[in-house]
Parts: C-alpha cells; sequence; structure tokens
C-alpha cells in the first residue's frame, strides 16, 4: 500500500514539474502498480468537476485516510494478540493445575474459565464449557477477520497464524480433559481402596469398644468387680464419674476389707469448691474410724481392719445433724448436731481411697485406703434399718438411686485395678 501510494506521488510531481498546466486545466494523479510505472505508462488526464480538491489536498486526504486505516489495523491486531495472549494464559492454567503446581495461583486478565474446581468430574465439565467458550470466541474472532479483511484489507497470513495456534489450543485442551478423566478414574479407585481400609479400621475399632463397653468384661454383671488399692500411696485411687446434687440427707454404704495398720486410711471423700472435707470417711493412725461432713467429725464405733470383708452403712440428715453408723447390718452408733441444717453441697469430685485436701487433689499418702472396695452405693434419703440388713445379708440388692455401683461409672488410676468380686455369699462367709 504504502509503496503504491510512493509511486503515485513521484509520478504526480514529475508531471507538474515538465509540463505547466494548461489555464484552467485540471490534472488527477492514478495509483499504478510498480510495473506500470516502471514500464512508463503515461497518465490519463481527467478534467475535475469545478471547485475539486488540488492534487495535493488529495494526496494529503489520501495519506490522512490510509493513516486511520493504519492505526485501526494495529488496534485490530492488538487485539487479537491480547485474545491468543490470554488463550494461551488459560491453557497454562489448565496444565497447572493438572500436575498440581496452580493450586491458589490467581489468573490475570479476564477471568472466562473461572477457578477451576478440585474435583475432577467438575474440572472436565468446567473445562467442557470452557471449550465451548473458546469456539463461540474463535467464530467471533473469524466474523472479525472476514470484516476486516473485506473493510481494510488485513494480510490472510496473520488470519491463518491465528487459527493455527487456536486450533492447537484447541487440541491441547482436549488433550487435558482426556488425562483428567483418566485421573479422575484412578482417583476413584484409590478412594475405594483407601474407604475399605478405613471402614475395616472402623470396624475393628468398634468391636473393641463393644468389648470394653461390655464391662471389661469378665464381670458376671456391672456391679460384679471391686476396685483394689494394694499400696499406701498418693497415686492409686478410683474416681466416681458422677457427682452428687444438693443433699439433705444420705445413705452411704460398701463392702470393704483391709488389714492395714495403723488405720485403713480413707475408704472415700467427696469435695467441693471451698470445702475439701464435705464428707469423708477415714480412720488415721491410731484414731477410730470418722465420719466428717462439712469438716465437723463424728466418731464412729467400726472395727474392720481385720482382714476381712466386711458392710459398712451411714447414715446422716441435715435435720439437727443425726447420723448413725452400721457394721454388717447391725447398729453400731448413733449421734447427732453433725453439721446441723447444712445441705451437701453439688457438683463435687467422688474418690475412693484417697482424702482430698483439693477439689480432685493432693492427696497424703498417709491418709491412703490399703484394700478392696465394692458395691460403693449413695442414696438421697436415710434408708431404715431393715433396709440396711437385708442388703448386708444378701437378701436384697437395692442399688443407689444417687450413685449405684457399675462398672462404667467408675474410674482407676495409679495401677489401682479392677477384678471381679466375690459373691455376696462368699463375703458373708468371710465375716
Amino acid at each position: 500500500m504504502l509503496a503504491l501510494l510512493a509511486a503515485g506521488l513521484a509520478l504526480a510531481v514529475a508531471t507538474r514539474a515538465q509540463d505547466s498546466p494548461v489555464p484552467g486545466s485540471r490534472f488527477v494523479c492514478t495509483a499504478l502498480p510498480p510495473e506500470a510505472a516502471r514500464a512508463g505508462c503515461p497518465l490519463p488526464a481527467m478534467p475535475m468537476q469545478g471547485g475539486a480538491l488540488s492534487p495535493e489536498e488529495e494526496l494529503r486526504a489520501a495519506v490522512l485516510q490510509l493513516r486511520e486505516t493504519v492505526v485501526q489495523q494495529k488496534e485490530t491486531l492488538g487485539a487479537q494478540r491480547e485474545a491468543i495472549r490470554e488463550l494461551t494464559g488459560k491453557l497454562a492454567r489448565c496444565e497447572g493445575l493438572a500436575s498440581g503446581k496452580a493450586r491458589g495461583a490467581g489468573a490475570t486478565g479476564k477471568d472466562t474459565m473461572g477457578d477451576l474446581p478440585r474435583d475432577p468430574g467438575h474440572v472436565v465439565e468446567q473445562l467442557s464449557r470452557s471449550l465451548q467458550t473458546l469456539k463461540d470466541r474463535l467464530e467471533s474472532l473469524e466474523h472479525q477477520l472476514r470484516g476486516n479483511v473485506s473493510n481494510a484489507g488485513l494480510p490472510g497470513d496473520f488470519r491463518e497464524v491465528l487459527q493455527r495456534r487456536l486450533g492447537e489450543l484447541e487440541r491441547q485442551l482436549l488433550r487435558k480433559v482426556a488425562e483428567l478423566e483418566d485421573e479422575k478414574s484412578l482417583l476413584h479407585n484409590e478412594t475405594s481402596a483407601h474407604r475399605q481400609k478405613t471402614e475395616s479400621a472402623l470396624n475393628a475399632l468398634l468391636q473393641r469398644v463393644t468389648e470394653l463397653e461390655r464391662g471389661n468384661s469378665a464381670f458376671k454383671s456391672p456391679d460384679a468387680f471391686k476396685v483394689s488399692l494394694p499400696l499406701r500411696t498418693n497415686y492409686l485411687y478410683g474416681k466416681i464419674k458422677k457427682t452428687l446434687p444438693e443433699l439433705y440427707a444420705f445413705t452411704i454404704c460398701l463392702w470393704l476389707r483391709s488389714s492395714a495398720s495403723p488405720g485403713i486410711g480413707t475408704p472415700f471423700s467427696y469435695a467441693v469448691p471451698g470445702q475439701a472435707n464435705e464428707i469423708v470417711l477415714i480412720e488415721w493412725g491410731n484414731n477410730p474410724i470418722e465420719l466428717l461432713v462439712n469438716d465437723k467429725v463424728a466418731q464412729l464405733p467400726l472395727f474392720v481392719s481385720d482382714g476381712k470383708w466386711h458392710h459398712i452403712c451411714v447414715t446422716w440428715t441435715t435435720r439437727d445433724g443425726m447420723w448413725e453408723a452400721f457394721q454388717d447390718g447391725e447398729k453400731l452408733g448413733t449421734g447427732e448436731n453433725l453439721a446441723p441444717w447444712h445441705p451437701i453441697k453439688p457438683g463435687g469430685v467422688l474418690i475412693l481411697g484417697q482424702e482430698q485436701d483439693t477439689v480432685g487433689g493432693r492427696f497424703d499418702a498417709t491418709q491412703a485406703f490399703v484394700g478392696e472396695l465394692s458395691q460403693f452405693n449413695i442414696w438421697d434419703r436415710v434408708l431404715r434399718a431393715q433396709e440396711i440388713v437385708n442388703i448386708a445379708n444378701c437378701s436384697t440388692n437395692m442399688p443407689g438411686n444417687i450413685i449405684p455401683w457399675v462398672d462404667n461409672n467408675v474410674d482407676v488410676f495409679g495401677g489401682a485395678s479392677k477384678w471381679p468380686v466375690e459373691t455376696c455369699e462368699e463375703r458373708l462367709l468371710d465375716l
């Protein structure tokens, strides 16, 4: 195009230099192919109508028009190069996703494909939609190319390059889709194998938990066990999982066996915030067995350190602080004014085998119980004497309505252990 313009301009200037124009006549420069210019073809003289532009003005207008055309073509080429770069970038993102290297990377420019989901099935679906979008954009570019070629003479080789590049991108996308389909299949197979292993491990674990829930379970029934505390230490103990509500009366019964000397220690203690000695049964050193309620003390006429099984019950009511003590079904002591009108505070910690100086801790080895405990039950009322006799002589089995003796309510720590307990009748024979 520029060559044609130059040839026309040269011919026009040469003609004006050689021939003086006839007054009232005008000439028009016609652009000729280079071959015609070299052959020396004369320029046809075309008289112009009155008021027409001079040859210089016409050339200037032609130059401006060609300059505008060139600018428009540059803009079109720039837009098409941007489209190619954008498609190349999207392809790179697809490749990065397939290799796991583009996780979290943000795309630049327009995002026509969106963030690809991590699930392979969604990736395939998203790439299919993206492929259709690319096809639509290709058709749009082709329409633009047709318009540019017809209006501005866009070079055909650029169109071919663009179509070839877009075709390569389409083939690469199709290959990536096929690869992702293969990866999806492999992932499904691996997931199935992993699921089978996980289910097998869970089944084994559930079977083990079931065995443990059955009660450790050499025990014939949930209450047919004892807690063994063989050493006088500050770390062997049992803990009742449940806590006490607010109480205005209670009965606590248990079977115990101990030959410790001096003193059997602390069979049980109940501590609450602000009062570590809310309820305690203790035989410490050469002192008699004592019942503590709100840190107030009553001495009990009980004697159990002979190495035999004994059934012990203590009752208390806040009304006048009245208390009773039973050994093997027989009432051996009674009294009053033991923390009268004091309600037992709720939410504390109930420990077997240790005396608490703080809630749930600060045990003293010299106060630890040494021996075996079983059938520890608590009621929220004062049991009648005959009910206590029936429990002691094995004629009735009456679990506590506040704290029953069941395996899953008792944890042991520090080397304390649970063992199957002798039957009630066997314990009676041991008296």
